[in-house]
Formats: C-alpha cells, structure tokens, sequence
C-alpha cells in the first residue's frame, strides 16, 4: 500500500513545485482519503520538515481513527448476539461465514441465523458454508418473516448455550425505510431473548467514498458498533479505512481480504498507518 512513501519521496528530497503539490493531492484524493483529508494532509506536510513529515502525518492520522473498543463481544454467562448488517453485495454472507470460522479457531460454538429470507441465494449460500464449517444453520420459509428465524435461533442459542449467535440480515427491501424497519423489528424481537451485543456493518471497500455514504444511511436508523471492511485484497484504495473511521467514528473491526473462510482478521490500526508509509 505505502501510499505516503510514493508520494513523499519528492518531497523528502528538496524543493517542491506547486504542480508537485497538487499531483500528491490528488494521488490522495484517489487513494479515497476524501477531498478534506487530503486537503489536511497537504498542508501538515508543508509545515513539516523533510525528516519529520511521517512523523507529523503520523501523529493526525492517528487521530483521525476512532477510539473506540475494536474487539468482539463476548460474555463468559451467556450467548453473544452479532447481527450482520449491510449492502447486499458488500459480501455480507461471506463475511458472515467468515466470522464463523473465526469464532470456531477460538473453539467457540456458533449458531447461524439465515434472515435475509427474501433473498434465495443468501440463504442457501449460509446453508452451504454452515456445512463446510459445521455450523447448524436456522432458517424459516422463502420471504418468510425473518424476525420469526431469528427469534427462533435466539430460543435455540440460549437453550443449547451457545457461545455466539450469529443473525445474516436482509440487505435490500422496497425501501430504505423498510429495510430500516426490518431490521429493528429483528432486534427488538431477538432482544425479547437474548441482548444484542454487536451490529456490525458490512461495508465494500473498492466502493471508497460510496462505502461511507452508505455506512452514514445505517448509522441513521441502526445503532452500529463495528465495521467489517470487505475487498481489502489489493483491489482496494489505502486510503477507505482512514476516511471511514474518521467520518463515521465508527470502528473498523476486521478486515476481509479474500474469498476464503479464513481470510478475515482483525483490524490493526498500528499496523494499518505503518502500511501507509512502508
């Protein structure tokens, strides 16, 4: 990634041109930092020295990443609920299977609700990483009532003990307002069960600047705790992590970074601004 290292070097070297500075700018704005950010990182760099520019950079964009917890959830006395929440075609079931096969290499017990039950295809896709993973999959009737499947895998969860719940939602109906409402019906009859502990939002990151709108649309309707940034396998800009913590304040909680049951991890944001200039 290293997208300062590339764009630096020049300025490390001596003098700089004007043209200089806004061929950086907008290598940044196309590295999906945003118009403002880069707009910010330009100017801290010319007030900076040539030997400390990574370090002044450094020290605002840490700043810029949201504060908050970025581990998962998890009780010792009770299920922990996730619900998955997002986009349809953000890879909201895949990353859904991912976090399974994350739960399950920390010899953790999961249960899987498909509710996306207006969406065939999501189902069966759970349905067939449930298999792989060995992970009991509840599901209800095609455009059943998903609030029904994942009452129903709350039930089951606390009788069987189950350390993590896992709730697949529907990523698109008729409306944003329907969609909105589904999923606080899903919540509010889970929660008549079980409490919610996590809602992760699922968010693309080669969607950039888009990703962050429609992270924004979710935050006004559902109370997110967590980000799972998907696509982040090369394809994606450097810069989408940054500017999504900072407009959203929201963290990012793991990162997916292929097609595989195993290729999730945890969100690192040391390692992240180290990447950023090396």
């Amino acid at each position: 990634m290293a997208i300062f290292s590339k764009l630096f070097s020049k300025i490390r070297g001596g003098s700089t041109s004007p043209s200089d500075w806004a061929e950086i700018e907008e290598a940044l704005i196309a590295a999906d930092l945003g118009a403002k950010s880069a707009a910010e990182i330009i100017e801290i760099a010319k007030k900076s020295k040539g030997d400390e520019i990574d370090s002044a950079i450094t020290q605002s964009l840490s700043s810029w990443l949201s504060a908050k917890d970025r581990t998962l959830a998890s009780n010792s006395d009770r299920t922990t609920t996730v619900m998955i929440v997002g986009v349809n075609g953000t890879g909201k079931t895949t990353s859904t299977a991912k976090l399974v096969s994350y739960l399950k290499m920390q010899n953790k017990s999961v249960l899987l609700a498909a509710a996306d039950t207006f969406r065939a295809a999501a189902v069966e896709q759970l349905q067939t990483w449930g298999d792989r993973l060995g992970v009991e999959v509840i599901t209800g009737p095609a455009n059943g009532d998903p609030a029904s499947v994942a009452f129903d895998a709350a039930t089951k969860a606390k009788l069987d003990s189950t350390n993590y719940l896992i709730i697949d939602t529907a990523g698109r109906l008729h409306t944003k307002s329907d969609l909105m409402d589904e999923l606080g019906k899903v919540r509010r009859v889970v929660e008549k069960v079980l409490p919610i502990d996590e809602v992760l939002l699922v968010v693309d990151a080669t969607t950039g600047q888009n990703g962050i709108v429609q992270a924004k649309v979710f935050m006004e309707s559902v109370a997110i705790t967590g980000l799972i940034l998907t696509k982040m396998d090369g394809s994606a800009k450097g810069g989408i992590a940054l500017a999504i913590e900072r407009e959203t304040g929201t963290p990012i909680k793991f990162l997916g970074t292929g097609e595989g049951a195993d290729d999730l991890a945890p969100f690192d944001a040391e390692g992240y601004l180290n990447g950023l200039f090396h």
